[in-house]
């Protein structure tokens, strides 16, 4: 035989609204507790109807549930202020005394002479009252569960906002049913309202006429440097810029874009105008050959430290001389071919000789002035 047979099973019902303000488990819980009245006889005491239930029953009618299930279920109405217990934790104790946090109405009693019934009469508990909210209120963990998996509403933002609406209800000390609920509205507002913020930062704005005062954003500007580009460069290029998108009579949607852009065109061919000028200049005081000289002369066999050597010389008469030169890495160069040649000539003639040095004209370089060996051309032909 069934062990429920002796309490035929019926629906359980419970209040869609009263769900979706306290939580679906706690609305049914309530529901189910709220239908004992119909038979059972409540006590009295400070203004509420208590009864006392045995945990086993609970179980019983209540079989998807386990005894914590019921403590934590009946610990979340009592936190809402929705059911007042007067008995240990229910997952220990056999019983479960509680009241609904309603207060009784007091009942007016009978003119007739008729005697009373001795069935009880079934009390209608009055309508819940209304509360301030409290200092320490904290929604339940299944709500923010629910707003998870519902809203997609992280629960720390929900936490996050905890302090606030606390703060605004009790500055308007207005009483309230169901704070939950509440929560539940605001929460739901608050996470609304910051992804149109975080959508309305990623739209990019346009400008109605590109004036003079149009700066490019600091996003840009941190770009652009992060290619090396100079910011004096970048400042520069700005006037460039506007003028030119407003001679072209129309202003480009994304302005920082096509601003970056035009600053990477022009920093190349400005960079590239350094390195292969075609403007003749004079030659710096502290001047050296670049990297690339010393590779060619190493590919004609000549000895790198007998270049540096002729360095100094080299700054010193072109310095005096105060002539412009388009390049002086080829000047050095031919330079260096001449003075290197030179030397050869003067080993292979003491060669030729035996040994012994001869009177020609064509001696040592330190032998000859600077002037004569620079201006020679006999090298080229």
């Amino acid at each position: 035989m069934s062990d429920f047979s002796l309490i035929p099973e019926r629906q359980l019902l419970f209040s869609p609204l009263l769900a979706a303000t306290i939580g679906l488990e706690e609305a049914i819980l309530l529901q189910h507790l709220q239908h004992l009245f119909e038979h059972q006889s409540p006590q009295t005491r400070n203004g509420y109807a208590w009864l006392s239930v045995d945990r086993t029953f609970l179980l019983r009618t209540l079989p998807f549930w386990t005894a914590e299930d019921l403590h934590r279920i009946s610990r979340s109405l009592a936190d809402k202020g929705v059911l007042l217990i007067d008995s240990a934790p229910l997952h220990t104790a056999t019983q479960l005394v509680f009241a609904l946090n309603e207060p009784v109405k007091p009942t007016a009693k009978p003119l007739s002479s008729e005697p009373a019934s001795s069935e009880p009469a079934a009390l209608a508990p009055a309508k819940r009252g209304a509360g301030l909210l409290p200092v320490h209120w904290s929604p339940s963990e299944d709500l923010l569960q629910l707003l998870s998996l519902n809203h997609n509403i992280p629960r720390q933002f929900a936490v996050d906002q905890l302090e606030d609406f606390i703060f605004y209800w009790r500055e308007r000390a207005e009483a309230s049913h169901a704070w939950e609920n509440k929560f539940r509205q605001h929460i739901i507002s608050a996470w609304r309202r910051q992804q149109q913020n975080q959508a309305e930062s990623f739209r990019v704005p346009t400008i109605a006429t590109l004036d003079n005062h149009w700066r490019p954003s600091a996003d840009a500007l941190d770009i652009m440097e992060r290619a090396e580009i100079e910011r004096d460069f970048i400042e520069q290029s700005v006037p460039e810029f506007i003028l030119y998108w407003r001679e072209r009579g129309a202003n480009p949607k994304e302005l920082n874009s096509k601003f970056i852009q035009h600053i990477r065109i022009q920093w190349a061919r400005y960079t590239s105008s350094l390195e292969h000028s075609t403007e003749p200049k004079r030659i710096a005081d502290h001047w050296q050959p670049s990297g690339d000289v010393f590779d060619i002369l190493r590919l004609s066999h000549i000895d790198t430290q007998f270049a540096q050597s002729l360095v100094p010389e080299f700054i010193v008469y072109w310095r005096d001389s105060n002539q412009a030169q388009t390049s002086w890495n080829s000047k050095f160069i031919q330079h260096v071919k001449y003075h290197w040649a030179k030397r050869h000539q003067i080993e292979q003639a003491g060669h030729n000789n035996g040994g012994h040095k001869g009177t020609n004209t064509t001696g040592r370089t330190r032998d000859r002035s600077l002037q004569q060996d620079l201006t020679d051309t006999s090298w080229a032909e």
